[in-house]
């Protein structure tokens, strides 16, 4: 069996009832926000294609359950407490936005919407006003929408108001957690993606109904009802993406992790990885070190071409407003401190801010690019 598959715009007031629609099995299936890459029909149960076209560029389109979408949404309220009342701060055309939809339809809720344009911690607090109080009540954020509004104080006093709030999208600077936990908000680290419908792991612990494993390099494999049906028109990613393992249906990420007492500590991406001078160097653990220096408001760390090393480690950097950002002696001495030498970045790029792309999420590629614009510039 199959159902048609419909674009609507990416706007709560148009997405709502389509999106009930396709959950109940009434209305078609829909895409949001954007232009599919394949047009034609998709499967019954689906409901919702979301396109996506993750860190290496390549459009894709995500297809995702009406079972697997409620199988995210119960396991969500599960472990918060309950369902409840949401506030959608995110776009919805992205799955974690996507979701603060479906939560709200599935609980019987009606989702408040922060008003579109730049993020401003005093409209989030002046909209967190308007919100029923007669349940739990959530938000989703990217960890630069939280440091935000925990830079404000009327606005971090909005965030307590709130039961949970989930944080995902990008890796958090070490401070930031401590920091809101300190101020009182009940922050969630969540960690997922498209084709898990979003978060399926909490605080380091898989959501119910969802396990997850290592395979032999690392990569951290996802199973469980919230994986997606596949890719729209590509059976080659869904070969490559979805693999069986004793039996069960697995995602493998391209992420690796480890497991920490009990839970399941992301690493980073393995494409990510850099090899300088024969010795793998993973960037989360160096961007650690470096987010934990003065100055230092933002980091990401990446690999240029180098004739000597093969890659050369390069950090770089976003002041923290009114301060000066670390030296290269000082970056390097720190990182070799914690990790080794052969950590420690040989270059050091300060600029005013990180490149991104989705809601929130740092866009390594352009950053990459970025640093060696800036050496050529440096050596010249």
């Amino acid at each position: 069996m199959i159902r048609p598959l419909r674009d609507v715009p990416a706007r709560p007031d148009l997405l709502l009832p389509a999106l009930a629609a396709a959950l109940s099995g009434t209305g078609p299936a829909v895409a949001p926000g954007r232009a599919r890459t394949t047009s034609g029909d998709v499967g019954e149960d689906v409901a919702v294609v979301v396109q996506t076209s993750g860190s290496t560029g390549e459009p894709r389109s995500v297809l995702l359950s009406a079972t697997a979408l409620r199988a995210s949404a119960r396991a969500t309220h599960d472990r918060l407490g309950g369902a409840g009342h949401w506030l959608l701060a995110l776009p919805p055309d992205h799955v974690a936005g996507l979701q603060v939809l479906v939560r709200s339809i599935l609980a019987g809720t009606v989702p408040i919407v922060l008003a579109p344009g730049p993020f401003r911690a005093a409209a989030f607090g002046a909209t967190v006003g308007a919100m029923p109080t007669d349940g739990p009540r959530y938000t989703s954020l990217v960890p630069t929408q939280l440091a935000r509004l925990l830079d404000d104080a009327g606005a971090t006093d909005a965030l307590r108001s709130f039961d949970g709030v989930l944080l995902g999208g990008a890796a958090a600077a070490p401070d930031l957690l401590p920091r809101a936990r300190a101020a009182g908000v009940a922050v969630v680290t969540t960690y997922g993606m498209t084709e898990t419908c979003g978060g399926c792991v909490y605080d380091g612990r898989p959501l119910d109904g969802v396990s997850a494993r290592l395979d032999g390099d690392g990569r951290i494999l996802l199973a469980g009802p919230v994986l997606a049906d596949g890719y729209l028109g590509r059976p080659d990613l869904d070969a490559e993406a979805f693999v069986q393992v004793d039996g069960v249906r697995h995602l493998r990420t391209s992420d690796l992790g480890t497991w920490s007492d009990g839970s399941l500590e992301v690493l980073g991406r393995a494409d990510d990885v850099l090899v300088s001078g024969g010795v793998k160097v993973p960037p989360a653990p160096v961007e650690s070190v470096l987010a934990s220096l003065p100055g230092v408001a933002e980091v990401c760390v990446v690999g240029v071409p180098d004739a000597e090393w093969g890659q050369a480690v390069v950090a770089v950097v976003v002041a923290r407003s009114g301060t000066r950002p670390p030296t290269l002696r000082q970056v390097r001495t720190a990182v070799a401190e914690h990790l080794g030498a052969t950590h420690a970045p040989r270059h050091l790029v300060v600029t005013d801010s990180l490149p991104v792309r989705g809601p929130g999420k740092i866009d390594r590629r352009a950053a990459t690019l970025l640093a060696v614009r800036q050496l050529e510039r440096n050596s010249t």
